[in-house]
Order: structure tokens, then sequence, then C-alpha cells
């Protein structure tokens, strides 16, 4: 009978051995006892290379991509490069390439407004012509309702309001502005009180006072002429209009917005 040896035993039993399979990343086969309970750490490849482990794939899982804002810069610097490769080496295939990329981002813009059109036409609180027309023939409509609204503040404006005319008897502006304060001081009943600056006589008002502080007081500057100002009888307040000649459709223009709107609420 055949002798074994016990070498040959041996090399049999590690032959026949399963083979141990060796993790290829330390992290996902680290050992809890060495990892978690002895806290051994980097030598044990557990805590650092676990945390970074865990960011690459958080950055994998979720991609940044730029924002709206920062691709629109980058069309349009990438346009401006376009362009001035054309000008600078104006060869066929560059000025193709930048009238390819403008056509493109022209097309952008004409979606974008088509689109803009569509959704103020169904939306009447997005639907800016609808508070100010601007066809000709919804724009008549508007203005005709303006002027009747603005003769009605007029109309009304004596119950309330007084205005004083600021002027001086040797301004050649103020003996053109005068006569239209008259005709609309008789036409709505407005009491105006004609201020002199340098003291002579206007004929259109010849109840004038003259100039003893009301110009300061008014909130006027400059000591400039003509000027008007509504002052409101309730609130004690001077509501200055404006500087200079104006036609009655602009004074009374000028009184409607003052007095019967509010700031941004008709732009």
């Amino acid at each position: 009978m055949r002798k074994i040896s016990l070498y040959s035993v041996i090399f049999a039993v590690v032959l026949s051995a399963p083979v141990p399979v060796f993790a290829e990343d330390p992290v996902a086969e680290a050992d809890p006892f060495y990892c978690e309970e002895r806290k051994l750490g980097t030598w044990f490849y557990c805590d650092d290379r676990k945390a970074k482990k865990e960011e690459e794939q958080q950055a994998v899982a979720s991609p940044t991509s730029p924002s709206a804002a920062k691709r629109l810069e980058e069309i349009g610097a990438q346009l401006d490069e376009l362009k001035a490769q054309a000008i600078l080496n104006p060869t066929t295939e560059n000025v193709s390439a930048y009238i390819a990329y403008q056509r493109e981002q022209l097309d952008r813009a004409s979606t974008f407004a088509d689109v803009w059109n569509r959704a103020t036409w169904q939306n009447p609180d997005l639907d800016y012509t609808l508070e100010r027309p601007i066809n000709s023939l919804g724009k008549k409509a508007w203005m005709e309702e303006r002027k009747v609204s603005q003769s009605t503040t007029m109309a009304n404006l004596s119950e309330r309001y007084g205005l004083f005319f600021f002027y001086s008897s040797n301004c050649g502006a103020c003996h053109v502005q005068s006569p239209v304060v008259r005709a609309l001081s008789d036409q709505y009943g407005l009491e105006v009180l004609a201020v002199s600056m340098d003291g002579g006589p206007n004929p259109q008002f010849p109840s004038f006072v003259v100039d003893s502080g009301q110009y300061q007081k008014m909130g006027l500057q400059g000591g400039k002429v003509p000027a008007l100002v509504l002052f409101d009888t309730e609130t004690k307040q001077p509501i200055p209009v404006g500087y200079g000649v104006m036609a009655a459709d602009e004074i009374m223009h000028r009184i409607f917005y003052l007095t019967e709107t509010e700031p941004g609420s008709d732009y």
C-alpha cells in the first residue's frame, strides 16, 4: 500500500479550499469589527474612503446643470464670438456659421414673442392693451373716454382745489400762458390766484397779488415762471403742476393725473 506523505495531504487540502474573493473596493467589504468597534479609521480604508465614495456617488446621481440665465449668457457669448470671427476672418464658413447661429436665435425669439401674444390674449390680467389700447380704433375710444374723464375732473375741481398762477410782467412766456389759464378758469369756474414775482400787473388777472413767499411755500424752485400750482383745500397741500407754456389740454391732462390717478396705474 502506497504511503501518503503529510505534505501531499496539506497540498491537496489547500487546492480544494474555496478561493477567497477580495473586493475591489475596500469600502464595500470593510470589516465592521475594525471600522466600527475598534475605530481604526483610515488605516483600514474605512472612514476616509467611505466618505469619498459617498461624495462621488452623489455627484453622479445629481449632476448640476447650468441655470437658464447662464445658458442665455452663453448663447450671447457664442453669438458674439461667431460674429467676431466672421468679421475678422470673413470666410464662407465663418460667415455661414454666424448667419446660421443668428437665425437659430431669431427663431427662438420669434417663438417667445408668439407665445407671449397667445398668453396675453388668453389672460386678460396680462393684457396691457385692455387698459391702454394701441390699435387705432381702441386708442380712439380710449382717448375719447379719457377726455370725458378729464372734463369731469375739471368741472368738479373748484369744489376742492384752487390754482396759483405765478408770472412776471416782463416774461414773454407768461403773456402767452395767461390767456390759457384765464380760459380754463372761465370754462370750469376754477378760482385762480395770480401771483406777480416782480410786482407788475397782468391784464388777464387784474386782481393779482405780489409774491411774499408764496412761491417757496408752494414747493416751487428756481424762480422759474410761468408756473402753476394746485392747492388742495382739504389737505392744505400744494400740488405743483409744472413750469413753462402749456396748452389747455396739457394742463387738464396733468391735473387729471395728479388728482385722479395713482402713480404707475396708467402705465
